[in-house]
């Protein structure tokens, strides 16, 4: 089993889904399998082919969900690090462009368009252990960059 990192609100997050569904989604899915067995000649169903469809996937999230939350270890994101570790703000600057700024997090909550990396993407791994001041080469599905570390928080 691995560890899945999550941030308090993350696994919240997590957790609301997986409630809703086992208390709305679930339930709603059995009325309709009950429906549409109640149609008659399953073989020709289209009704009750998606919702079996439907169900299996939900069940799989179900225990995707179930899994994660098990193996969970709740990340802080306390501010205050000497060296980035996950759940820090990251600062850096590719050679002239813009400064960037990360949010070091497990791959469940990861969300690249939102600041939010994985600790197993290709810059998350190279930023592990790092300092302030560090300069980072890191070969990403683009090529090599090259990058210096500003600030962690």
């Amino acid at each position: 089993m691995s560890t899945q990192y999550l941030t308090k609100a993350g696994k919240q997050e997590l957790q609301t889904e997986l409630e809703r569904l086992i208390t709305i989604k679930r339930p709603e899915i059995a009325r309709r399998l009950k429906s549409a067995i109640e149609m008659g000649d399953l073989s020709e169903n289209a009704e009750y082919v998606a919702t079996k469809e439907e169900q299996g996937f939900m069940e799989g999230r179900i225990q995707e969900i179930e899994y994660i939350l098990a193996n969970a270890e709740i990340i802080e994101t306390k501010g205050g690090y000497d060296i980035v570790s996950i759940g820090a703000k990251v600062t850096i600057q590719e050679d002239d462009f813009p400064e960037e700024v990360y949010h070091l997090v497990g791959s469940q909550e990861a969300d690249p368009g939102n600041g939010r990396i994985s600790n197993e993407s290709p810059i998350g791994r190279a930023l592990l252990s790092k300092k302030v001041g560090d300069t980072i080469q890191v070969e990403t599905p683009g090529g090599k960059i090259n990058f210096k570390i500003l600030k962690i928080e």
